[in-house]
C-alpha cells in the first residue's frame, strides 16, 4: 500500500519528459493505440507552453519517481460564461493504481478549474476502464451523453 501522504501533486516540468514519455506511452497502450515521437514532442511542448488556451500537465511523485499525470484544458462553452474544463488524459501507474493517485490527480484538476473560475470539468473514458469508472463513480456524475465521432 503507498502512503500517499508522501505523493505530491504537481506542474510537469521540462525536466520530467523522459518519465512523462513512460507514463502516456503507458497510457497510450491501455487504450490500444500509438502516436509518432513528433506528437510525444507537440504535446510536451503544449502541455509546457504559456498559453492559456492551451493544455496543463500535472504529474503525481513518489520518492522522486512519476507515478501518474493528468493533462487537462479550458475552453469556451456555449452555456457557461467561463471557461470549462476538460480532463483529457488521467493515468497512474498499475503499481499505485488503487491507493489513491488517481483521485489525488483529479481533485488538483478541480482546484485548478475552481481557481480558474470554470463552471465544469468533465472527461471521458472507454465502457470496459472498469478501474477508473469506481473511482470516476465516487467523485463525478456519469452523464447520459454518447460520443460520436466523424466516420
Amino acid at each position: 500500500m503507498t502512503d500517499t501522504s508522501r505523493v505530491s501533486v504537481r506542474p510537469l516540468r521540462a525536466d520530467d519528459k523522459p518519465q512523462w514519455a513512460a507514463l502516456w506511452t503507458a497510457y497510450l497502450a491501455f487504450y490500444e493505440t500509438t502516436r509518432p515521437q513528433s506528437i510525444f514532442d507537440l504535446y510536451f511542448d503544449r502541455l509546457l507552453g504559456d498559453d492559456p488556451q492551451d493544455f496543463n500537465g500535472l504529474v503525481a511523485e513518489l520518492d522522486g519517481r512519476l507515478v501518474g499525470l493528468t493533462h487537462y484544458l479550458f475552453h469556451r462553452h456555449g452555456q457557461f460564461e467561463k471557461n470549462v474544463c476538460y480532463l483529457q488524459d488521467l493515468y497512474a501507474d498499475p503499481e499505485v493504481r488503487g491507493q489513491g493517485i488517481g483521485r489525488a490527480l483529479m481533485e488538483a484538476v478541480y482546484a485548478a478549474a475552481d481557481a480558474a473560475g470554470a463552471p465544469s470539468v468533465y472527461w471521458l473514458t472507454q465502457d470496459f476502464n472498469a478501474t477508473a469508472r469506481q473511482l470516476y463513480d465516487r467523485i463525478g456524475v456519469k452523464t447520459p451523453f454518447i460520443k460520436y465521432a466523424r466516420a
